[in-house]
């Protein structure tokens, strides 16, 4: 299983009136996750793209646990645990210290951007695992 980790800090702009962090901002988090999880293993966005594949997100699930706050260092730990077909499932775990927040997976899918269609990963992300 491959993982990687990557903290971040709530700031003020992210929480609610409580002082909590909104709700919607861990789609980001899990994002900034998947984003370091990609670079940390060789893979650019943004070279993928340019080579016409694109990975839209087709599956989101979140469980909160407990509510992140303003100005906590939040870690998030993104992990890939099953070698890519045509989708890609990444599995994540937001902390504050010790304590787990919240869990969560994305499911995402390679799609040929000229013929718009699924397709298997890349070879180079294959070889990845």
């Amino acid at each position: 299983m491959l993982a990687s980790v990557i903290t971040v800090r709530v700031r003020y702009g992210e929480t609610d009136q409580m002082g909590y962090c909104y709700y919607g901002n861990y789609a980001q988090y899990f994002e900034i996750g998947r984003t370091e999880w990609l670079r940390e293993n060789g893979i650019s966005y943004k070279e993928m793209e340019l080579t016409g594949i694109m990975l839209p997100v087709t599956d989101l699930q979140i469980k909160y646990l407990k509510p992140a706050k303003y100005d906590d260092l939040l870690t998030i730990k993104t992990y890939v645990k099953n070698k890519p077909t045509a989708k890609i499932e990444f599995y994540y775990e937001i902390f504050n210290g010790e304590e787990l927040l919240t869990t969560g997976t994305t499911s995402l899918v390679f799609i040929n951007t000229a013929k718009n269609r699924p397709v298997k990963a890349p070879q180079y992300i294959l070889d990845q695992f």
